[in-house]
């Protein structure tokens, strides 16, 4: 089992590769329809939606812990996808989040403004409207990966093939990606890096739990979670009340994929103050 996962900028052809690569490898080809499906099944839908490749309003940023519920649940969106075999995924940091496996090939597809924008013309827009379409575009994509992994998206360093289409043709490009995750350098999934898989996930639906629990519920508390074996989770952490702690067990009951729970939470009073 192999993952490709593919960047792009506008007026590329990056889709088109990413599309074509898929189908010559009779893979599964992961865009926006596709992962809205599997966050559909997971419950988490519309916090899937408020990224959508836009970067949440600074407002938002600074005063809700929003943003971050949400990327947590596209981070486990992202990993469920993964698990279920040979892969080719559509942006989304899909590069970022599998960059430390290496069945995983990472490609970044760009080219010049001007032939960005030729590309646009050729599909009718006008020069003007090319240009600021993929100048919003490129903000937008550029914030999101900021945002969410603190890094350059257009870093060629993250990637393992860079195409840059000012001399490229799209089968050029589809037959440069083949020859590439083709070769012993992109090395088949292990039974481990699936088990791996599947605990990122698990951990990154508990983790946005608790934290959603702290913004909608009014749950205030130190807590972290982790997942020490496929389906088992262990919370710790302190609270002020035994209810609390029942409460932050209940949460995570209701994330799918969790079977059993280690609660190591400790009560702690808050302390009175002196009369």
């Amino acid at each position: 089992m192999k993952w490709i996962t593919v960047s792009r900028k506008m007026g590329t052809h990056g889709s088109d590769i990413a599309k074509w690569v898929a189908n010559d490898l009779v893979y599964r080809f992961y865009d926006t329809e596709a992962i809205s499906q599997m966050a559909q099944e997971l419950g988490v839908l519309e916090s899937v939606r408020e990224i959508d490749e836009k970067t949440p309003s600074l407002f938002h940023r600074i005063f809700s812990h929003r943003p971050i519920v949400y990327l947590e649940r596209l981070y486990s969106v992202l990993y469920e996808l993964a698990k279920q075999g040979d892969a080719v995924f559509l942006g989304r940091g899909s590069h970022l989040l599998l960059r430390d496996f290496p069945c995983a090939l990472h490609v970044w597809v760009t080219a010049s403004p001007e032939t960005r924008i030729r590309t646009l013309l050729d599909q009718g827009w006008t020069r003007e409207a090319a240009a600021r379409a993929i100048k919003r575009s490129d903000d937008e994509r550029s914030a999101v990966v900021k945002f969410a992994f603190g890094v350059d998206w257009e870093d060629p360093a993250r990637y393992d093939v860079v195409l840059n289409m000012d001399k490229l043709s799209v089968p050029v490009a589809v037959s440069t990606v083949l020859h590439v995750v083709r070769s012993p350098a992109i090395s088949d999934a292990s039974a481990e890096a699936l088990r791996t898989l599947g605990m990122l996930a698990l951990a990154r639906r508990a983790e946005a739990a608790l934290l959603d629990a702290t913004v909608g519920q009014g749950f205030s508390a130190s807590l972290s979670v982790a997942v020490v074996e496929p389906g088992m989770v262990r919370v710790s952490g302190d609270v002020e009340t035994p209810e609390r702690r029942a409460q932050a067990e209940n949460i995570l009951r209701s994330v799918k994929g969790v079977e059993n729970i280690e609660n190591t939470i400790r009560v702690i009073p808050p302390r009175r103050a002196d009369v």
